[in-house]
């Protein structure tokens, strides 16, 4: 996983963070789900990104 992509997903998990804290505040469920469901989307790309890092080193162990 490069270095822009960890950043990308560390900035979207703040973001949702701060959203659902901000909800939380107000008592505004729509922005507190919304919050909740940033933060989900960076956890996934997260893991989608450490799958293809594990897929390229297999590969890389099949090659030499």
């Amino acid at each position: 996983m490069g270095l822009d992509d960890k950043l990308e997903n560390a900035k979207d998990r703040a973001t949702g963070r701060a959203k659902e804290a901000a909800g939380a505040a107000t008592d505004d469920e729509r922005l507190r789900a919304e919050g909740q469901t940033r933060q989900s989307e960076a956890d996934v790309k997260d893991a989608g990104e450490k799958v293809k890092d594990a897929a390229e080193k297999v590969g890389d162990a099949f090659r030499r």
